[in-house]
């Protein structure tokens, strides 16, 4: 079940809930029925070099080594 982001034309409350395909969403505060499903923004894949350094090093101890260039796979060996 996805979580959707909604907002109330009429009170003009934004609020988040969890839906199956076939729920109907009422605002919580004024009970309204024609509430708006909104855009929202997914979790940002996570690209810091500490992830990468973390991922590199957890593929060295499997033995993957198909993501690193030539020089960095002599450095690993």
């Amino acid at each position: 079940m996805p979580i959707y982001a909604y907002r109330c034309p009429h009170c003009e409350l934004e609020f988040d809930k969890l839906v199956r395909a076939d729920t109907v969403v009422t605002c919580p505060r004024c009970g309204a029925a024609d509430v708006a499903k909104q855009v929202a923004l997914t979790a940002p894949q996570g690209k810091s070099k500490a992830i990468v350094a973390r991922a590199r090093a957890q593929a060295a101890k499997e033995g993957h080594f198909s993501h690193y260039s030539a020089a960095e796979r002599a450095k690993v060996r």
